[in-house]
């Protein structure tokens, strides 16, 4: 498990940081995200002017470029509330790489380590701050999480999404193959180097499917665009009705404990 940021009691405000993948793509997952907070009595606050948080120009090798973005985020968060990403990686983004992003600007840098010591990954939010322990409504299933190489490696948060669909009695968590493994998109990777990105998510759709499970759950959208995509893709090429349905964490949990079933 990772460690949670020290909080003096259960918040009752905090900021939400949709990112540019669900803000475009998958803005019900946001909205999910927002109700299951609001639904333990949490008031979520959305900063209108949120942008990228500057991962892919980082990631990519263009800090300058990565700084101006982010340089617009270091002021959108003013109060001292927890701010909760619905992406490990963007999340990562924030609390590891902001605080070295603007190391030769003290006054930026100081901005940035007191957001970087407020920011949550959403289900380590869930876990280590609201001990959030759904509920489960829904009928037996079967699944298997999917998470990204940012969410495992810098945020640990693998951990807190088994831990919360492991709470959910009707549930049966399948486990892949190549769990630990990289789906392939890397944000600017799969643009830069398609085919070996092509090859990657390939061996992913297998693995997943190999497991038997009805859906593949991910807390990270950049992921799920890349598998669901290449997953309907091949079933398309090859004549088949869609075979791999999947949605953010957020949406699962909030059907399971209660939502829309």
């Amino acid at each position: 498990m990772t460690n949670p940021t020290p909080q003096a009691r259960r918040p009752a405000d905090v900021y939400f940081f949709a990112t540019c993948v669900v803000d475009q793509f998958f803005p019900d997952a946001g909205m999910d995200a927002i109700t299951l907070l609001e639904r333990q009595g949490i008031r979520v606050h959305f900063p209108e002017d949120q942008t990228c948080c500057g991962q892919p120009a980082y990631s990519s090798g263009f800090e300058e470029e990565a700084r101006r973005v982010a340089a617009q985020q270091l002021t959108l968060f003013p109060n001292d509330w927890p701010v909760v990403v619905p992406s490990g990686s963007c999340a990562g983004m924030m609390k590891h790489h902001y605080p070295t992003l603007f190391a030769a600007d003290p006054a930026r840098k100081a901005l940035a380590e007191k957001l970087s010591a407020r920011v949550y990954e959403l289900t380590q939010f869930l876990v280590e701050v609201l001990d959030f322990k759904p509920q489960d409504c829904g009928s037996p299933c079967t699944v298997v999480l999917h998470t990204s190489c940012s969410a495992r490696r810098e945020m640990g948060v693998h951990l807190t999404g088994h831990k919360l669909l492991g709470e959910l009695a009707q549930v049966t968590v399948a486990r892949q193959d190549h769990e630990a493994e990289c789906c392939g998109f890397g944000g600017t990777f799969s643009i830069k180097q398609p085919e070996i990105s092509g090859a990657m998510v390939e061996d992913k759709v297998r693995a997943l499917k190999a497991t038997g499970a009805e859906r593949v759950v991910s807390a990270d959208c950049g992921c799920l665009m890349n598998i669901l995509g290449h997953a309907a893709w091949r079933d398309k090429q090859e004549g088949r009705a869609p075979s791999l349905p999947g949605e953010h964490i957020a949406s699962f949990l909030l059907r399971r404990s209660g939502g829309e079933q």
